[in-house]
């Protein structure tokens, strides 16, 4: 039995709140920042109290209308193509994973080991050695600044193959021979079973290739040039200016702020599923 001291009981309170105000405290002055003027910014020290701004700059980052010296892209579309992107990306790596794993647990053809593990194997090579070759395919068919170039290189995941796999092969083969018997075909038995009992471990996926699509930096950085295709994340770095330049900081916090507030969303509203993806072990 595990005794319970009030003086570890606190002192885990306050590493805990330590530990909350840290990650916080950049947030808030983040935020704070976006309700300010630019000057109210650059003053020594910046005041840490809202300020009366807030509407104004925000509707100047979703616009483009600000006055900075650097790119002013309408934040807001900027966010639906992110929206877009991140979107594709989830669904697209689910998708192909489930049916790569299905393939490769249920059915049997010549060599299936090597392809799963030619798969597999995808993960010990880093972005950086394959995004040059990838860059060039692309640059080939013509999918620069589309959304197509954004996500179609990025939707394949030998991680969420490899998840589906070992988690079909806990399937008990009960529940194949209930459905042959049954006369349910491959593709019956992978909705109407599979898909049910994957809906917490695909959920849990879902947060978590949302949040990768969303914060894509290095491939949109390469495959786009026209500032109607930048997602948001681009959008924050090219807004900022380089030497002398006036950079309008307040512009660049709240489209800091907005370009946060998807993922969390997606995370808050999709934290029980995620959670239990994790660590639920009877799905």
């Amino acid at each position: 039995m595990v005794e319970r001291r009030p003086t570890l009981g606190i002192l885990a309170h306050v590493v805990l709140i330590a530990g909350v105000a840290l990650v916080a405290f950049p947030l808030w002055v983040t935020f704070v920042a976006s309700t300010q003027t630019a000057e109210q910014i650059l003053q020594v020290p910046m005041s840490l109290l809202p300020g009366d701004r807030m509407v104004e700059n925000y509707l100047a980052a979703l616009g483009g209308t600000g006055q900075g010296a650097a790119s002013n892209a309408p934040v807001g579309r900027m966010m639906m193509v992110s929206l877009i992107t991140a979107l594709v990306i989830a669904f697209g790596k689910i998708a192909i994973s489930l049916l790569s794993a299905f393939a490769i647990v249920y059915f049997r053809f010549p060599l299936r080991h090597v392809f799963f593990w030619a798969i597999f194997i995808t993960l010990m090579l880093p972005v950086e050695v394959r995004i040059g070759p990838t860059y060039a395919v692309v640059a080939n068919l013509g999918m620069l600044n589309t959304y197509a170039g954004l996500t179609v290189p990025l939707i394949a995941s030998a991680t969420a193959t490899f998840l589906f796999r070992q988690f079909f092969l806990t399937v008990p083969d009960e529940l194949v021979e209930a459905a042959r018997i049954d006369g349910a075909g491959p593709m019956r038995f992978f909705i109407d079973v599979l898909l049910p009992l994957s809906a917490t471990s695909i959920a849990a996926l879902f947060v978590i290739q949302f949040i990768y699509g969303w914060n894509q930096y290095l491939w949109p950085l390469l495959v786009t040039t026209d500032e109607s295709m930048y997602p948001v994340v681009i959008g924050i770095k090219r807004m900022i200016s380089g030497g002398d330049a006036a950079t309008d900081w307040n512009i660049v916090m709240a489209t800091a702020i907005l370009a946060m507030v998807p993922p969390a969303l997606v995370v808050l509203l999709m934290q029980k599923w995620f959670v239990k993806g994790l660590v639920d072990t009877e799905k």
